[in-house]
């Protein structure tokens, strides 16, 4: 039988490569729901392609124009739009699995849906973890959901590490997360408050979305990596760490206990922990290419310049902070980039935006998925006012 699948942000960039992924097996998957922000047309094509049963779109009039292109079209694919259709068709009991790929805090409640109801969870979704947290991997644990991570860095160290979890405390010395460094990985610091968003949102080796692609910039990126790993891997925050690495092809490590380290290698391709995740233990052909080693150049490494990337190093601190300061860290940086890309905050004034926000909001332990949300509220309230004094 044909596992169904709900691809929950499934006109980005990690959603396309999914469908990808499943449109080559054809006889294990079967897209049973959609879900799409606010591009209409892409969401009719996926649907003309894979007729799933559900689409949802963010709003009600994306919501009403999908229905009327659809019915326009003579297809069968019905249209949610509900406070909570997402969570419907994250936890619908004919659902096997489920890819979380919406950017931001709105991924938080689908992904809790799906984990409550013990589905295969293919978390892409950064802010689930880093909003959620604690809220989060209980869900997890007391749903008895099987979660995978499809970010490249934690699906190395998934891979990487010994199958067995109860052997992690024992065996693992520290992880080793790589970043590419983004496109200013060599730029002087003093010049990056004249940086574009034209050239923020060139990213060297992926093609992402805009607010992903200015996140591998700042390498905030990689600081709600530093975060999500400590959830998904239940370490210690002085376990993780980076380097940067600017070929992309050693895609994270683990360092054990005896000095020896495993990594995972690959071309760059979101299709390859995408794959992993649809069908671990087994693997399946992702459409990736093949790594040549014989056409490598040299793999080179670096410290990541806490000069250049300030905002990295915000990780570890939000750790070492009262809980729920890794939601107001998210929160802020979630403003503070909309701010740049609207051309009303310079670069460098992301980090001093994130920064300055930390500084105002003072978490008070949030435990539930409500207080949570209520959190990230407020922390946008305030970094919307406060970005109002760098304009």
């Amino acid at each position: 039988m044909k596992q169904q699948i709900t691809v929950l942000g499934s006109t980005g960039s990690i959603g396309t490569n999914t469908l990808d992924v499943l449109a080559r097996h054809p006889d294990r998957y079967e897209v049973f729901a959609l879900s799409a922000a606010t591009q209409v047309e892409l969401m009719l094509a996926q649907c003309a392609q894979l007729r799933p049963r559900y689409a949802v779109m963010a709003s009600a009039a994306h919501a009403r124009q999908l229905a009327d292109k659809l019915k326009q079209n003579d297809l069968p694919t019905q249209v949610l739009q509900a406070p909570d259709a997402l969570e419907t068709i994250a936890s619908h009991e004919q659902v096997d699995a489920v890819m979380g790929a919406i950017v931001g805090a709105a991924g938080l409640a689908p992904c809790l849906a799906a984990a409550r109801a013990g589905k295969r969870l293919l978390l892409a979704n950064k802010e689930a973890l880093v909003v959620g947290g604690e809220v989060f991997m209980r869900a997890v644990r007391e749903g008895r959901a099987t979660l995978l991570p499809i970010d490249s860095e934690h699906s190395a160290i998934f891979q990487s590490l010994p199958e067995d979890p109860a052997t992690w405390a024992q065996r693992v010395d520290h992880v080793l997360l790589t970043a590419s460094g983004g496109p200013f990985r060599t730029r002087e610091p003093a010049t990056l408050r004249d940086v574009t968003v034209e050239e923020a949102c060139t990213h060297p080796n992926f093609a992402m979305g805009r607010k992903i692609t200015i996140d591998s910039a700042t390498m905030m990126n990689k600081a709600l990596e530093v975060i999500e790993a400590r959830w998904l891997f239940d370490l210690a925050p002085e376990q993780i760490k980076v380097v940067i690495h600017p070929q992309q092809i050693i895609h994270s490590m683990v360092q054990f206990k005896d000095a020896s380290i495993i990594a995972q290698l690959g071309t760059p391709d979101m299709r390859v922990p995408i794959a992993c995740g649809l069908a671990w233990p087994e693997r399946i052909a992702s459409g990736a290419s093949v790594l040549d080693f014989t056409q490598l150049a040299a793999l080179t490494f670096e410290q990541a310049d806490a000069v250049r990337f300030p905002g990295l190093h915000l990780s570890w601190q939000a750790l070492a902070a009262a809980p729920g300061t890794t939601a107001v860290l998210n929160a802020a940086n979630e403003v503070a980039v909309e701010a740049f890309l609207q051309r009303r905050i310079r670069f460098d004034q992301i980090h001093a935006l994130n920064l300055a926000t930390l500084e105002t909001v003072q978490p008070s332990n949030p435990d539930t998925v409500q207080a949570l949300l209520e959190l990230d509220t407020q922390t946008r309230a305030a970094a919307r006012q406060l970005a109002q004094r760098f304009s």
